[in-house]
């Protein structure tokens, strides 16, 4: 059974197709960073929100907990889409020792 997710930790979420094809660049760099400039997040408590939103029909979605600390130079908190809400946003690749754990999350 997969631990519960930290309310307030900071999550990439992704397939694990799209993990082991980052895993082979040897970097996390989705396709948002070059359309958009940044890496989208999601703080803990948003990320069932998120899945329902952009990955309804996935039948597996991971939750990858980031080092907070580490993005901190990039990590920026800002409702982009005028939601109401706000996420946090890395601008820049993320590097694979940043992520401290994995989660299986339900789509």
């Amino acid at each position: 059974m997969a631990s519960p997710l930290e309310p307030e930790a900071l999550y990439h979420l992704v397939t694990p197709t799209a993990l082991a094809e980052h895993r082979r660049k040897g970097h996390i760099s989705p396709p948002s960073l070059d359309e958009e400039g940044f890496v989208h997040c999601s703080w803990g408590a948003q990320v069932s929100g998120t899945v329902a939103k952009h990955f309804a029909g996935e039948p597996e979605v991971l939750a990858l907990k980031l080092d907070e600390v580490a993005v901190a130079d990039s990590l920026v908190e800002e409702d982009s889409y005028g939601s109401g809400q706000r996420f946090p946003h890395v601008y820049r690749a993320l590097r694979l020792d940043e992520v401290q754990s994995e989660t299986q999350v339900k789509p």
